[in-house]
């Protein structure tokens, strides 16, 4: 259930007040009689802020005839990658892309990244960020990735690869565009931007835009400068077509390496690198956006190689694309030519290293049929579950304006079989929003982010939402701000054990992790190697949560060594179901109940907090420390004391 609980910490989920007659607004402290009382202890699980955008200072390179010097970093954090310290002497290296778009005389134009180095700190468990001294002479704690002195701005840097390999990193440009005008994202004024694109620095209290200061300056034709790949060095290309490719970077050095003009230009959102060191899997955010990987010559060269599509109806499932300038500058021609099978929006890829299956979340989009019926009209195909899907909605088939994909799924590819199948589907549906009290315990929605992470010796798909509208069930009705903005918008991240997993999970079966603040989305989760740490990003929240809420971050949540994986499980009841009996759960911080039933939180005065309608369980994490009281529909009550 999600609320309007403006905080950031674990757990936050809860319902808002709905009076009814049934339970009183007030109730006395119970003293001719002791109630049941039940403990719940504190999570093992702690936060830490690390990184604040907007706010904290980066150091930076000689840009645009600037000297070198620092500035706040960009916001809209969104990748997380981590790059371990093979010396032993920390932790490793952290980098944060920056989804953000807009003039800046130091960071570069466009978008931008920001990397850190931690280590652990042995008596309070949490990360340290370091000092350090760069090679090019940049002294501090965070630095900007040079990109403009490199390869050429970015654009809109999303999602990425951090290598299970080697902590190699790579940033995605996923801003796809299609001219120059598209790349400044506005109008020149007295040389300053001003736009009415969705890409500005980031919101005002209202939840709308800031559309100032927006895009790239320099339009100038770009000379690509890449001897690895003699089919587009040296040529020259309209600077539009210098973004959207996959970027490697050097996060120890802060600077960027290369732009892969081998794995073709598109609106690239997650990669994952296979343990082998021999296959990229890449996600391209499109409808349609094609199931895509290279293939290196040699293990750990990537510059090598072919870059291939996936055909699922096709004897051989991997169709390679040539690589010529034309064809990469233009790979979405050619894997529709190819044949190619087509999915709705993919974003984030993560490998599970144990058994080598690749994840990838199909976020969604409402009504997809106008975005990729001419597609396949020129010969690409949909994904079976697509098919599958139209049929039972009694549709004519994905490409009809009719059919709906409102939530999204989980996929996964098992590179033993070459087949991909569904892991999870987003819902469940409502024609209409339901209320607060009548919202389901768990609904996901238009799954963006995702991760594999090991708990307690088993294997975890973290799980990141980014919603793409309010309707539908995709948030309560009192949250739907009726399309006007972001403001009331609450993304979840979830657990899903996936260990020996041969069926299709169900919603029920995901934990929830956490809530960022509102208006924020939740992205980039990745485990520390030590596994005790989940770094995570909260982008673009509303400027109306407090400090440091209110600004794009990144944040860890510790104590993933301390966790069990019964302990994120739900208890098995077998109790007496004509007794009032709660069963804490202090991982999760949820309260179970004996059975399905209408349930009122009074604080230790006896004064009503809540009412709960038709649940078996709630989330206290929220609650202050402290004794409260439950009391059932038929006026049992039991005490809770809250650690």
């Amino acid at each position: 259930m999600r609320s309007f609980f403006l905080s950031l910490t674990i757990l936050l989920v809860g319902g808002l007040a709905h009076g009814q007659l049934v339970f009183p607004f007030e109730i006395d402290a119970p003293t001719d009689y002791t109630p049941n009382r039940v403990v719940m202890p504190g999570s093992p699980l702690s936060l830490q802020v690390l990184f604040i955008g907007g706010t904290d200072m980066v150091q930076t390179t000689a840009t645009y005839g600037n000297e070198a010097g620092q500035t706040h970093a960009k916001e809209w954090h969104d990748f997380i990658g981590f790059t371990p310290d093979e010396t032993g002497e920390s932790l490793g290296w952290v980098s944060v892309n920056h989804e953000s778009i807009y003039r800046d005389d130091r960071i570069g134009d466009g978008g931008g990244m920001s990397v850190f180095r931690v280590e652990r700190d042995e008596i309070s468990g949490d990360l340290n960020i370091l000092d350090q001294t760069l090679d090019d002479g940049r002294s501090g704690k965070f630095f900007n990735v040079d990109f403009v002195n490199t390869v050429g701005e970015t654009g809109m840097n999303c999602g990425g690869i951090s290598s299970v390999v080697d902590g190699r990193i790579w940033t995605a440009e996923e801003w796809f565009r299609g001219n120059n005008a598209s790349i400044n994202n506005g109008v020149f004024s007295n040389d300053n931007a001003f736009g009415s694109g969705p890409y500005g620095i980031g919101y005002n209290e209202e939840g709308g835009s800031n559309t100032a200061n927006q895009g790239v300056r320099d339009l100038r034709p770009f000379e690509v400068d890449a001897p690895e790949f003699p089919f587009i060095h040296g040529d020259t290309i309209a600077k539009y077509e210098n973004f959207n490719w996959m970027v490697e970077i050097d996060p120890k050095q802060a600077k960027a390496i290369r732009k892969q003009y081998n794995f073709g230009r598109q609106g690239f959102e997650g990669g994952t690198v296979s343990p082998d060191n021999k296959y990229i899997y890449l996600g391209v955010d499109a409808t349609p956006g094609f199931w895509m990987r290279f293939v290196a010559d040699t293990p750990g060269d990537f510059t090598q190689g072919d870059i291939q599509v996936y055909k699922h109806d096709a004897d051989e499932k991997w169709i390679t694309i040539e690589q010529t300038a034309e064809k990469m500058l233009d790979f979405g021609t050619q894997a529709v030519a190819a044949g190619a099978t087509m999915y709705n929006r993919n974003e984030w890829v993560a490998i599970d290293a144990t058994t080598g299956i690749v994840y990838w979340t199909e976020t969604g989009r409402d009504k997809p049929g106008g975005n990729w019926s001419d597609e396949a009209a020129n010969g690409a195909v949909y994904a079976p579950h697509h098919l599958a899907r139209a049929a039972a909605q009694g549709v004519e088939g994905p490409g009809s304006s009719d059919y709906w994909d409102y939530y999204g799924r989980v996929l996964q590819y098992d590179p033993a079989t070459e087949e991909v199948s569904v892991v999870i589907e987003g819902g469940p549906y409502f024609e209409e929003s339901p209320t607060q009290a009548d919202y389901p315990t768990k609904h996901l929605s238009n799954p963006d982010g995702l991760n594999v992470m090991t708990i307690d010796g088993e294997q975890f798909l973290v799980i990141m939402e980014d919603l793409n509208g309010e309707t539908f069930g995709r948030m309560p009705l009192e949250n739907n701000s009726g399309g006007t903005g972001i403001r009331h918008r609450m993304c979840e991240m979830y657990l899903l054990q996936i260990t020996d997993r041969d069926t299709v999970a169900s919603v029920d079966e995901l934990v929830r992790l956490t809530v960022t603040p509102v208006g924020a989305e939740i992205t980039g989760a990745i485990a520390t190697p030590d596994g005790k740490s989940l770094l995570v990003n909260s982008q673009h929240p509303s400027g109306a949560n407090p400090f440091p809420f209110n600004h794009s971050l990144t944040f860890a949540i510790h104590g993933f060594d301390n966790l069990t994986v019964t302990g994120l499980q739900a208890p098995d009841i077998n109790g007496d179901r004509d007794r009032f009996a709660i069963y804490p759960n202090p991982t999760t911080q949820i309260v179970y109940f004996n059975t399905n039933q209408d349930v009122a939180l009074y604080n230790a005065n006896g004064q009503r907090l809540r009412v709960y309608r038709n649940v078996d369980s709630i989330d206290v994490a929220n609650l202050p420390s402290g004794m409260y009281y439950l009391r059932s529909e038929d006026g049992q009550v039991v005490e809770l004391v809250k650690q």
